[in-house]
This record gives structure tokens, C-alpha cells and sequence, in this order.
């Protein structure tokens, strides 16, 4: 499948194409001219040098006509002049220009009316080959035929010199030009970047066509119904919706159109720093041959030290998803009936479980909470709180509001119930309470996808106004209310003061945005 011509790729002179190329072969390239490894399970093993995650700081739009009506500008999304993007588009062609390159044309969206092509040029075997595990490849046939709806080039061994004449944040770059259908990666190797280029531009394109872009992970049971988890990273996304009695639809990047939810991807992405096969079995029994590690420890056999974290403590794994046992054929679901929000609170102050009105689905839906731990001093801590909205806010092109606005209707057409689940601390903050035990977490999510959370009586959380169940099987009742399990109750409450206090400071940003989004009362309340 490489009778592509270097004017098909946009460029002038080409020294030889490997098109969707077979596994064996990129694996053979990689080991024998880009430094990659075999561990002891057959994966492949690369480092991505100096840059081990994405670089959110050098990504740019093209500012023109007619995507800059839509992209909300700021420091998500940071405007970038033609003439600077012709400048970097003419670097990135010079340099791939001559080369052997690795072309992959995959789709990415599991739903055929949804989906978008996507062409990857690369100058690196093992960034193909990563791809390959991520999207999902067109039979033979769709290949002859295949037109790009979008193109990235990714040109890592580039440096951009000009980077200050350019007006950008460093010698590395991502840039979207929407209007020529082409995005350019330079300067970093970190494979990131080719994911979440992606899902970022699924995330301008579907919600223009009324469809809601999501950063969450879905199942199905075996009677059909459909779950979706949404929850920054620590949370627990990958891991509650990886389930033996639930089918994985996917777990990260989801589309809801109108035949109901699909994957965006065909393949995980998941970290692996301290992974414990016992807790985490499956992504485990994952890493194996085809699959590819990233910036791990091992020693001279190929064993993986999955604690190092000498590199990096965001050391990855991609592979197939049917390197999942339990995986969903087609990767799509029906329209959900439950949708879950996690939250890891390290301050204590929230309930393990409790069920959501709509208006209050929507505040933190906008307001995507989660806190991380801090460094520790002699044992000290304090929690850092976190707001991204819709679970994923560094990879929204348009105003969250927009997100938001399409996940109510259709949680009002579809009868959606929505909760939040607490994976974080109780009984104390960080440093005094204890992390939730996956026990409760499992025995929350079970009960909220049974429906036998329903079946209990509910009490009302002061200041958050969360209804949570007096008493849940399979949970240990004392946690079940967050108050009663610190046995220092002025101190929650104090503590509950000061994480409401952040909520609404942080929601003021939605104050101005039209009276259909003014879901503050639905939040905390100072008392």
C-alpha cells in the first residue's frame, strides 16, 4: 500500500514510503535504527528523550477566518499569524523532505457518520507504529480510495531557530490550521501529542454538527446498558470502567451522536508508573508483543521496573484494544442511561457517591473538579485543587459552555442519571484521612449501575447540597456522609468552607456567560 506520490503528501521529493505497513516490520525498523528495545513480554521499549508529555504551552491555532469565530481564544487556545504558519509549514516539508517516512492513513470515531481520516506522516518508525495502535485502520479496500479529511506531519528531529523571531513559547510547536486541513508537530518526539491532536480536533468538528466530544471512558453490560466515566488523570477513569462483567467500549476519547456513544480510538493509552498486576490485571496482561512502552526502567533481560521513575513518572503503555479480553466489538453503545463523574478530593470533604439533579450535573460538568497532593514537608500536605472543564479542558477548541449545553439535552432526551463519585479522601485530608478503598469505589459504581443505589433513603450534604444515600451495600456506612467520618468536625467543616470557597471563585468565569448557563446555585453555598 505504498504507491502514494510525494505530491499526494505534499511534498516535493520523498525517498521511500512504508504506508500502514505490518507490525513485524516497524517493530524490525525501530530496533535496528531508532534505539528501541524488546522487553521480557515481547513490547517494544522507547524512550521520547528530554520531552515525556505534552507541551501544552506550544500549541497554536491559525487565526483566520472561518474557525477563529469559534475557537475560544486564551491560554488553551493560542492564535497563531499566517505568515508564521507558512514559515513553519515550508520548515516542516524541508525537513521531511528526502526522508524514509512512515505514512498511516487511519479513522478515527468508531461511528461510520461520525468518523473523520486522518493521514500521519512521520519520520519515525515507532511513532507509525503508535498510531497504529491508537486509531482504527480502513479494510484494504477503504485504503485504495482513502482521501485525508485532515493531515499531520510530525517532524520530531527538527529544530525551529527562528522560535523567537516566530513570537513562540519555545523551539517546539503544534500547530491546527483548520481551514488547510493540516497540523504540523515539531521539535518533541512525545507520541501524546498525535492523540490528543486528534481528539482536540474532534472536539471543534463534532460539536459544529450538534454531537457532544467527551474526555471519559465507557462500558456496556450484557444487557445492553451503557456507562460513561468521566474524570481528569488519578481519578480512576481507566480502571472503574475496565470491568470483567462489563464489555470496555473504550478508555479515554468518546463521541454521543445520534446512534449513542463510540470510541474515538482504537487502542489505550494508559500509565503504567507502579502498576500492580494484581490491582490492574488486564492493562497488565496488555503489555505484550505489539504493544509499546514508553520512558520505562528495565534491566539487561527486559524486565520492566514499572516503580522507576528515573525518566519520567508518566511512563506509558499503547496497545490494541483488543489487547483488552473484555473488549466491545465496533467499540460503540447505545445512548447512555448512567454517566458518572470522578473526583479524587484530597481535601476529605466529599461523599464517596451522590446523585446528582440536572442543574447540578451541569456545574460540575463546567466545573471538572478533582485536587492533587502536594509535596510533602515533614509530613505536611495540603491539597491542590484543580478545575478543567468538562473533564478536559486543555483540549477544547470552543467554550466549554458549548459542551455543556449539548451534554443537557441530551441527558434531558435520554433520561440520563448522573453522579459523582469520590475516589479521593475521607475521613480527613490528605496526610490525615485514608485514600477510599477500591472496595467502597467498586461497591458505589455497582450499586449506581445495578440502579439498587435507588432503592435507599438519601440525606442532603450542607454546603454542597449533594444527596447521598444513608446506607449502600457493600460500603462501610461511616464513610457513606463525609462529615461523620472525620472525627474532628469543626475541622471539615472549616475545610468544607474553604473547597466551596474555590468552587465558586472558580465558576465566576461562567457569570457572564448568559443566563442558560448560570448553574451557580446548583453549586456550594458559604454559609
Amino acid at each position: 500500500m505504498s504507491w502514494l506520490t510525494a505530491e499526494e503528501l505534499g511534498l516535493t521529493h520523498i525517498d521511500a514510503i512504508h504506508r500502514n505497513i505490518d507490525y513485524d516490520s516497524l517493530i524490525e525498523y525501530a530496533l535496528a535504527n531508532e534505539g528501541a528495545k524488546l522487553s521480557h513480554s515481547g513490547a517494544v521499549m522507547v524512550d521520547t528523550g528530554i520531552f515525556t508529555g505534552r507541551s501544552p504551552k506550544d500549541k497554536y491555532f491559525v487565526d483566520q477566518f472561518p474557525s477563529n469565530e469559534y475557537i475560544a481564544w486564551g491560554e488553551v487556545n493560542k492564535p497563531l499569524t499566517k505568515h508564521v504558519w507558512d514559515d513553519l509549514l515550508g520548515m516542516v516539508k524541508e525537513h521531511l523532505g528526502g526522508k524514509k517516512l512512515f505514512v498511516n492513513d487511519v479513522y478515527a470515531g468508531a461511528s461510520e457518520p461520525s468518523r473523520r481520516s486522518i493521514r500521519f506522516i512521520s519520520e519515525i518508525a515507532w511513532q507509525s507504529h503508535f498510531v497504529k495502535n491508537m486509531f482504527i485502520e480502513p479494510d484494504f479496500e477503504d485504503l485504495i480510495g482513502f482521501a485525508p479529511d485532515f493531515t499531520f506531519y510530525s517532524a520530531s528531529r527538527i529544530t525551529n531557530r527562528k522560535w523567537k523571531e516566530h513570537g513562540l513559547n519555545s523551539d517546539v510547536f503544534i500547530v491546527f490550521n483548520i481551514e488547510e486541513k493540516i497540523a504540523i508537530i515539531g521539535g518533541t518526539w512525545y507520541t501524546g501529542e498525535l492523540k490528543k491532536g486528534v481528539f482536540t480536533l474532534m472536539n471543534y468538528w463534532l460539536p459544529l454538527e450538534n454531537k457532544l466530544s467527551m474526555h471519559c471512558s465507557a462500558n456496556i453490560g450484557k444487557a445492553g446498558d451503557t456507562a460513561l466515566f468521566f474524570g481528569l488523570s488519578g481519578t480512576g477513569k481507566t480502571t472503574l470502567s475496565t470491568d470483567p462483567e462489563r464489555a470496555l467500549i473504550g478508555d479515554d476519547e468518546h463521541g454521543w451522536d445520534e446512534h449513542g456513544i463510540f470510541n474515538f480510538e482504537g487502542g489505550c493509552y494508559a500509565k503504567v508508573i507502579n502498576l500492580d498486576p494484581k490491582s490492574e490485571p488486564e492493562i497488565h496482561a496488555a503489555i505484550k508483543t505489539n504493544a509499546i512502552l514508553e520512558n520505562v526502567g528495565y534491566n539487561e533481560h527486559g524486565i520492566v521496573d514499572f516503580s522507576d521513575d528515573s525518566k519520567t513518572e508518566n511512563t506509558r503503555v499503547s496497545y490494541p484494544i483488543h489487547h483488552i479480553e473484555n473488549f466491545q466489538e465496533g467499540m460503540c453503545g447505545g445512548h447512555p442511561k448512567t454517566i458518572i463523574f470522578l473526583t479524587a478530593d484530597a481535601f476529605g470533604v466529599l461523599p464517596p457517591v451522590s446523585m446528582l439533579t440536572k442543574e447540578q450535573a451541569m456545574y460540575y460538568f463546567l466545573s471538572g473538579y478533582t485536587a492533587k497532593v502536594a509535596g510533602t514537608e515533614r509530613g505536611i500536605t495540603e491539597p491542590v485543587a484543580t478545575f478543567s472543564a468538562c473533564f478536559g479542558e486543555a483540549f477544547l477548541p470552543l467554550s466549554p459552555t458549548v459542551y455543556a449545553e449539548l451534554l443537557g439535552q441530551k441527558i434531558d432526551q435520554h433520561g440520563v442519571k448522573v453522579y459523582l463519585v469520590n475516589t479521593g479522601w475521607s475521613g480527613g485530608s490528605y496526610g490525615v484521612g485514608k485514600r477510599m478503598s477500591i472496595q467502597n469505589t467498586r461497591a458505589c459504581v455497582n450499586a449506581i449501575l445495578d440502579g439498587s443505589i435507588l432503592e435507599n433513603d438519601f440525606d442532603i450534604l450542607p454546603t454542597f447540597g449533594l444527596l447521598i444515600p444513608r446506607t449502600l451495600h457493600g460500603v462501610d456506612t461511616e464513610v457513606l456522609n463525609p462529615r461523620n467520618a472525620w472525627e474532628d468536625k469543626a475541622a471539615y467543616d472549616e475545610t468544607a468552607h474553604k473547597l466551596s470557597g474555590m468552587f465558586i471563585e472558580n465558576f465566576k468565569r461562567y457569570n457572564k456567560a448568559g443566563g442558560q448557563y448560570n448553574y451557580a446555585a446548583a453549586g456550594p453555598v458559604r454559609e
